[in-house]
């Protein structure tokens, strides 16, 4: 079912009429602020797409970044620095627009009218989509009250502010930018949030095996888990495309449930879950390049201090699925090319042959 369910995903995200839909995108999420709560400026989210692009052996360019805000944090309704770092890497963007413990999103959409005024056309060649709020009705829900989530929105704010960023973006150059929602998958396979999957046009669901206590969720147990949790994703999204806007595994923190955290389970739950499931087919912006929420106790970044030799190898088995891994070193790119010059010589010496024969 799984693997069905992938191929329908790849149908879908063709059939938005007068939209165009971005596939097999690989990218990371980027808050607003760092480690010590200090807001993050050009410099900081450039550092953090360089190094995405340059990870070595990574199953294709990681290229592309998940915002949660449009706003620069500590202002009003400055747009988020990391457009200037995007336009001066190529990055391209999943745009967020924050709903939570507000009745009203006009700064951001302020924010967004302000980078498309400045930035123009370049800007929205880089928007890939607009995500509308991030797990704002999971916070509302028992679980995420249990978990202590933080304020969050029900489906018809979110319904609202969907409605509000359509008509703020008709007519300008980000007009035909599709525009979804970012949600735990538990919140999509809530009846009750139905009214939002009508309303969007693509789903965004965050899937960590590592929080799912309840679902026996030892590291030997992660891809039932996985494939469980993702695959109800799409029990409501009806036609709605489905992408993974968060997932990733902690290399350290507490132990949740069965789950421990340990660099040696991300570098698993990458290969797994990663590499032969996700990467290169279904959009996956994992969670994370690098820690930058004090509140969360667990620690997912796979780079220490945005080094671009990841803590555990990144490349995906040939077999797998994924993309071919890129940045991989003078020695490896001077093999492959040896490889195929070797190719190339002995062609022409077939061809010789034949010609002289």
């Amino acid at each position: 079912m799984y693997f069905t369910s992938l191929s329908l995903l790849s149908f879908l995200a063709l059939s938005v009429v007068g939209q165009e839909l971005p596939q097999g995108v690989l990218g990371f999420n980027s808050g607003a602020t760092k480690a010590d709560s200090k807001a993050k400026v050009e410099s900081d989210f450039e550092n953090e797409f360089k190094t995405a692009r340059g990870l070595r052996g990574s199953p294709g360019l990681f290229n592309s970044v998940r915002l949660y805000t449009m706003i620069q944090a500590g202002t009003t309704n400055t747009p988020i620095s990391a457009f200037q770092a995007a336009l001066n890497t190529n990055t391209t963007m999943l745009l967020g627009i924050w709903c939570s413990g507000t009745n009203s999103i006009d700064q951001e959409i302020a924010a967004m009218n302000s980078a498309i005024e400045q930035y123009g056309q370049r800007f929205a060649d880089l928007v890939l989509a607009i995500s509308v709020g991030s797990e704002d009705m999971y916070r509302l829900s028992e679980s995420g009250v249990a978990n202590n989530a933080g304020l969050g929105q029900g489906p018809d704010t979110i319904v609202r502010f969907i409605r509000e960023v359509r008509s703020a973006i008709n007519g300008t150059i980000l007009g035909n930018k599709p525009i979804g929602h970012v949600d735990s998958w538990s919140a999509w396979a809530n009846s009750s949030n139905t009214d939002v999957i009508d309303e969007v046009d693509w789903i965004g669901t965050d899937v960590y095996t590592y929080y799912e206590a309840d679902r026996g969720n030892a590291f030997s147990n992660t891809t039932a888990v996985f494939d469980d949790i993702y695959n109800q994703t799409f029990t409501f999204a009806g036609n709605k495309p489905v992408w993974v806007t968060e997932t990733g595994y902690p290399v350290s923190g507490p132990t949740t449930g069965e789950a421990i955290a340990s660099v040696s389970n991300a570098a698993q739950y990458w290969q797994l879950i990663g590499c032969d499931r996700l990467f290169g087919r279904v959009n996956t912006w994992w969670y994370n390049i690098r820690d930058s929420n004090p509140a969360i106790t667990e620690k997912f970044g796979i780079t220490d201090n945005l080094k671009t030799t990841a803590r555990f190898n990144l490349t995906c088995a040939a077999d797998s699925g994924a993309p071919a891994p890129v940045n991989v070193g003078s020695g490896a790119a001077s093999s492959r090319g040896g490889e195929v010059l070797l190719a190339v010589s002995m062609a022409f010496i077939g061809l010789s042959v034949t010609l002289w024969q």
